[in-house]
């Protein structure tokens, strides 16, 4: 076995020759790159790769498709906010008839409102071109002797006259809220005592107001006490319902 080892070992020695050192050898020039092998046989396929990310959509150029089936209907949603009330609607057909009611009292005259009144001038006045008539014949709240003016209480149709004793021209006017209804004119150059008259009918709503005005121009109301002016009102019907 030892002899084996030392015949191997003078065999590597001449075939190495001895050592010499790395700095004291001569190398030879690099030799050229060789060409490109074969290329190799393509190796088996590796295993399955992961799920890549979702890519961008693409360009829609195809043909848009039919509409497909209805699907079936969803679940019921929530309620939504109330919205804004519509218009109303077109009267509905009328009902049946319903049966007759019990019947009414009697009326009584004696209950029915009889607004009236009638004034004269007593203390001759005026506030403006108002005639006021001062003094009351019949009592009656609605007419105001300050004012000379009469207001409705009662809403209905009413009937107003006078008789106003004139010395000299006299224009008077019967005033409805301040709208001239009525015109009446009496010529008087020789300065007698006449009467200048008149009377209308009128539609009164609560709270209307009726008086006399005169003409600024020609306004010769006699002042004295030989005779009265007179101004009367009274309700002929009152309005439905009253």
């Amino acid at each position: 076995m030892a002899g084996r080892f030392w015949l191997l070992a003078i065999t590597l020695a001449m075939i190495l020759g001895p050592v010499v050192p790395q700095e004291n050898v001569c190398q030879a020039p690099a030799g050229q790159v060789g060409y490109p092998g074969v290329p190799g046989l393509n190796g088996r396929p590796g295993q399955k790769g992961d799920r890549g990310e979702p890519g961008l959509p693409g360009r829609l150029t195809g043909i848009r498709g039919p509409k497909g089936d209805e699907g079936e209907p969803g679940l019921p949603g929530m309620p939504g906010n109330q919205g804004y009330r519509g218009p109303n609607g077109p009267p509905g057909p009328p009902g049946e008839p319903g049966e007759n009611g019990p019947k009414g009292k009697v009326g009584n005259i004696k209950d029915q409102p009889r607004p009236a009144f009638s004034a004269s001038r007593k203390n001759p006045q005026r506030i403006g071109t108002v005639v006021v008539f001062d003094y009351l014949i019949t009592e009656d709240s609605a007419y105001n002797t300050q004012t000379g003016r009469f207001t409705c209480k009662v809403p209905g149709v009413y009937y107003f006259v006078f008789q106003v004793i004139s010395s000299g021209d006299l224009c008077l006017h019967l005033m409805h809220n301040g709208n001239k209804k009525m015109g009446f004119c009496d010529n008087n150059s020789r300065g007698l005592l006449q009467v200048n008259s008149g009377s209308s009918v009128l539609s009164l709503a609560a709270q209307d107001q009726v008086w006399i005005e005169s003409d600024p121009q020609s306004n010769k109301v006699y002042e004295g006490k030989e005779a009265d002016s007179v101004f009367s009102g009274f309700l002929l019907f009152p309005e439905a319902g009253h």
